[in-house]
């Protein structure tokens, strides 16, 4: 299969997983991940720090 696309200039943007699905799938789920495992991280790490000022 051949592209239709002969050249890139002028190109803007380029859609590396646009074709799959699953992948943006999996790109999101790992990024939901990681936002909530520093979410975690920092309730745990400010708690810690409120506990040593009492």
């Amino acid at each position: 299969m051949s592209s239709p696309i002969t050249t890139w200039e002028g190109a803007e943007a380029y859609f590396t997983f646009a074709h799959s699905p699953a992948a943006i799938a999996i790109i999101l789920a790992l990024s939901v991940i990681v936002v909530f495992f520093v979410l975690y991280n920092m309730a745990m790490h400010e708690n810690e720090s409120y506990r040593k000022l009492d």
